[in-house]
């Protein structure tokens, strides 16, 4: 096999591959066996005709289609190798010259990871943060503990308040004609959750079980739906219910009731050194992030949008995993949330550019700095990993981490070395 390197315009790659014939006649071969059953000659069983005979039938072109598949699946994963390019998409094949007896000749083009110019990734300055830990927040998380743990009491006999659940009935109208989506029974919602749209849960506060009440509100400017976007609405709403939450008394009793804590001084100690150490660990991760995006300012990079798009598809199949793991599927999210899949895949190009950008110019100072990953080095992140999902059986799950994902382990580990480069050789200008 021959292969010629012609660099093209755009971060595009022609390969001009020349197999010789011998493994040619071999792929018309393989293409003989794989079809020989659909033929049926006169004078011979169907799919008993010797090659030669077929060809006389049909020419001798009838197998090279499946034949230059076999040579392309074959020759064009060694002819990159050999041309020490990392291709992103998959490759336009042309053929050049064909025939038995003949070199086999294609032209595959193809879009490669671009080239990435660094700029200064050392001595990059930036500020790091501190936060202190108020009393404000600590209160919170009692009293967030304290609606965890309150008990729902009937209120039937009460006005709706600020905080309480409601069952309700409502129909909605534009324009006085019923909309698709704005009727339901016996929903239940929570007075305060900003849950449904402008003021409609502030204008049920002081109704009574029983009471109809007129709400009208406007839907946002870019809520989703054509024929809801900034629409005046009224809705009938009828109270059907009304509960209220009764809320613990914060005292020791209740501390050793809700945690491992005998008072409430203890918990608020133990929580004030949790949240102190979440503060340093925020800090220092929003310090990582400056650094990495001046790093990447600095860099010049021509991102071919196939790598983008290739993002959006993980991305994608990433928020579909989550979805499955809720009960719910794409298509679900997408009627709830008013979106469609080309809205859903605008939202996250922005996100899927930057990871792009992060990757490669991470790439590149790894192979400037010839930062590698030892066999010891990903041993330890994959059981680190496999810790992480349980069981007894972490050793086992390791392997299997090492042995299915082995490579972009190592590219994260890598990653997460370069990282640590650019913060150790940072200027913190707080």
């Amino acid at each position: 096999m021959n292969v010629k390197v012609e660099k093209l315009e755009n971060n595009v790659v022609k390969l001009e591959i020349s197999v010789d014939s011998a493994k040619f006649n071999e792929g018309i071969k393989k293409a003989y066996k794989k079809n020989v059953k659909q033929f049926n000659i006169p004078g011979f069983r169907k799919g008993k005709a010797p090659m030669n005979i077929i060809k006389q039938f049909y020419g001798e072109s009838v197998f090279f289609d499946d034949a230059i598949n076999f040579c392309c699946d074959e020759s064009y994963p060694a002819a990159v190798e050999e041309a020490g390019i990392t291709p992103v998409d998959y490759p336009k094949i042309d053929v050049v010259e064909i025939g038995e007896g003949k070199d086999f000749i294609y032209t595959a083009e193809v879009i490669v990871t671009p080239e990435v110019k660094l700029g200064e990734y050392k001595g990059i300055e930036a500020e790091k943060k501190s936060y202190e830990v108020t009393e404000e927040e600590i209160e919170g998380n009692l009293k967030a503990k304290a609606e965890q743990n309150a008990r729902v009491i009937e209120k039937n006999d009460s006005e709706v308040a600020d905080g309480d659940i409601v069952t309700i009935d409502f129909k909605g109208f534009i324009d006085g004609v019923e909309f698709e989506g704005g009727t339901a029974e016996d929903h239940e919602l929570t007075i305060g959750s900003k849950s449904f749209i402008d003021t409609f849960e502030d204008q049920l506060i002081g109704t009574k079980v029983g009471e109809e009440k007129e709400v009208n509100v406007t839907f946002p400017e870019n809520y989703g739906r054509d024929d809801l976007n900034n629409k005046p609405v009224k809705f009938e709403v009828k109270i059907k219910g009304i509960k209220g939450k009764e809320l613990p008394e914060i005292d020791d009793e209740f501390i050793k009731d809700v945690s491992e804590f005998d008072t409430v001084e203890e918990y608020k100690n133990d929580l004030r050194a949790k949240l102190e150490e979440s503060n340093v660990a925020k800090a220092e991760r929003e310090f990582e992030e400056a650094l990495l995006e001046k790093v990447i300012e600095n860099a010049e990079i021509d991102i071919p949008q196939v790598m983008i798009e290739r993002e959006i598809d993980q991305m994608v199949k990433d928020l579909e995993m989550r979805l499955q793991y809720q009960g719910l599927d794409l298509q679900t999210y997408y009627m709830y949330t008013n979106n469609t899949a080309e809205k859903v895949r605008e939202m996250m190009k922005e996100n899927a550019e930057k990871k792009v950008m992060s990757n490669l110019v991470l790439s590149e100072i790894a192979k400037v700095e010839n930062i590698e990953v030892s066999e010891e080095e990903s041993k330890e992140k994959a059981l680190e990993i496999a810790k992480q999902y349980g069981g007894e059986k972490a050793e086992e799950t390791a392997e299997l981490i090492i042995k299915t994902q082995g490579a972009m382990l190592n590219e994260e580990i890598k990653s997460e070395k370069v990282v640590k480069l650019i913060v150790d050789n940072s200027k913190d200008v707080a």
